[in-house]
């Protein structure tokens, strides 16, 4: 069988998509390019924005169009927040964001139910709707890419408690629920031994990790240092109310942690904060920048700090919109990802007074991007003359890229060894990349 998986949405998608394909892969099934003749197209969903609803419909209905004969197999967020609405775009098989291995088992059940017939004359059988299962643990689905021995994503946790105004991916994904510390270990201890120099920790909320287990975050990072003391470890999103003066000392003693921390920021202003239902002010987000940088920029190197913000949330004033731009120029991001508010039906955003008009929240992440962008440029001119260790990714015609722990990336105009990481002297950079020379 030849298959493709194609995904939307965050790291935890990416994450399963992969843990399917290494399903499929472990019963002899051939990965395939999407539209070049595949038996069966996979297609995991976003619900996060409209927009991404929008996007998942887009693409399983190009996908029937480029693929007629296949068999469309859709799971993810938005096929379980509208298994109904998925369903009456003609897919062959449904699922949600729970059962992966359950999936995987009923693509090969309905795909062997039809080898034996001329697949590509005869349609296959009429729509097969997956029950969602409990979303009360989280699921064990194997960690890896099946492509890549370079980047390892794993998944230590699902779901969320959080239920902010704009949010629609608890009622998706459930309640906070995290795999057992044991199994945490031991899959970091396999991608170490398969050769991955970097794992990325990940999950939909892994601030809250353990909770319901008297664990910890930083228990379960330097569990995955000690056992995968090969790769370099990256941490996920965190909310910046996790990042005390105790948890940053604690992370600093890691030996193979990256220097970079990725915030789910959203805003700068406490009204609009409160609004959005976060649980911190903008004052304790600065006071635990202070704390990372206080930790991490030792040594001549200076620690990433990347963060989420969305602009023109429901009653943002003027007012309210400078006082976040104030406080991300004294934050100093060293990048940012900037969101106009997309309205998300079923969320208590939704309902609020004073939506803010299209044209105003596109000016204002226009606004806030120029000053991100300015950020970004003086911190990658801050990196010239500096060393950075650099895990290389691809090698192409001479040219070897990579991405730097302070997660900058890199180029260098010579070969480098994909999946290996060097030093390398930064010397310039050029359309947002950094430029330099191997140790």
């Amino acid at each position: 069988m030849r298959f493709s998986v194609m995904t939307l949405g965050c790291k935890v998608n990416q994450y399963e998509s992969q843990a399917v394909e290494r399903l499929l892969c472990e019963r002899g099934y051939e990965i395939a390019v999407p539209g070049e003749g595949c038996d069966v197209c996979i297609i995991n969903t976003c619900a996060v924005t409209a927009e991404s609803e929008r996007k998942s419909r887009q693409l399983i209905r190009r996908m029937k169009k480029s693929e007629p004969n296949a068999l469309i197999a859709v799971c993810g967020c938005y096929s379980q927040l509208e298994p109904q609405a998925v369903a009456e775009l003609g897919v062959d098989l449904l699922g949600g964001v729970g059962d992966r291995l359950g999936f995987a088992v009923d693509v090969n059940k309905i795909f062997e139910r039809g080898k034996n017939v001329v697949r590509r004359t005869i349609p296959l059988t009429k729509n097969v709707v997956r029950r969602t299962v409990p979303l009360t643990m989280c699921e064990d689905l194997p960690p890896g890419n099946t492509q890549s021995r370079t980047r390892a994503l794993l998944k230590i946790q699902d779901g969320c408690d959080n239920f902010c105004a704009y949010c629609i991916v608890p009622y998706i994904r459930g309640r906070s629920r995290s795999l057992p510390l044991e199994w945490v270990i031991e899959y970091a201890r396999q991608l170490n031994e398969q050769g991955y120099k970097e794992i990325v920790v990940t999950g939909i909320e892994i601030s809250s990790y353990g909770k319901e287990r008297s664990l910890c975050l930083a228990g379960a990072i330097k569990a995955i240092s000690n056992a995968a003391p090969d790769a370099r470890i990256r941490i996920g999103s965190l909310v910046p109310s996790l990042l005390t003066d105790e948890f940053c000392r604690d992370m600093s003693e890691i030996p193979n942690l990256c220097n970079h921390f990725h915030l789910s920021l959203q805003s700068g202003c406490d009204g609009t904060l409160k609004r959005m239902g976060r649980k911190y002010t903008a004052n304790e987000v600065l006071k635990s920048i202070g704390s990372i940088r206080k930790h991490f920029n030792k040594n001549g190197k200076d620690c990433g700090i990347t963060a989420d913000l969305i602009v023109g949330f429901p009653g943002e004033t003027e007012d309210e919109f400078e006082k976040t731009l104030d406080m991300i120029r004294q934050a100093k991001f060293s990048d940012m990802h900037i969101f106009p508010y997309s309205v998300r039906p079923g969320t208590k955003a939704a309902g609020l007074p004073l939506q803010t008009d299209k044209n105003t929240k596109k000016e204002r992440a226009k606004r806030a991007k120029e000053i991100a962008d300015d950020m970004a440029s003086e911190f990658k001119k801050s990196q010239i003359g500096k060393t950075l260790d650099v895990l290389f990714e691809q090698e192409k015609n001479g040219l070897g890229k990579g991405h730097s722990s302070n997660y900058l990336e890199v180029a260098v105009n010579e070969k480098a060894e994909q999946n290996s990481t060097k030093k390398v002297k930064i010397t310039g950079f050029k359309n947002s990349i950094l430029t330099g020379e191997i140790v």
